[in-house]
């Protein structure tokens, strides 16, 4: 394999962590690429990608809702 593809490839471990980060702040355009490639190779790292954004889907609703509900009194 080439040295520039082994650039691009990058372990679970590596893409859990970017997944992780993602969610939090922008990637830069290596890190999104090395993330997509692995992505599109490992069914395993997409299903945890799938996960942890619905988690974080579901967290933003459950937020929302509990805002908006009004407060019982004691």
């Amino acid at each position: 394999m080439k040295e520039q593809d082994m650039r691009l490839l990058i372990t679970c471990k590596q893409a859990h962590a970017l997944v992780s980060e993602g969610m939090d702040k922008q990637l830069s355009l290596g890190e999104r690429s090395r993330l997509k490639v692995h992505l599109s190779m490992c069914k395993a790292c997409t299903n945890f990608n799938h996960q942890m954004r619905f988690l974080r889907a579901a967290m933003h609703r459950f937020s929302a809702d509990v805002q908006t509900q009004p407060q019982e009194k004691s």
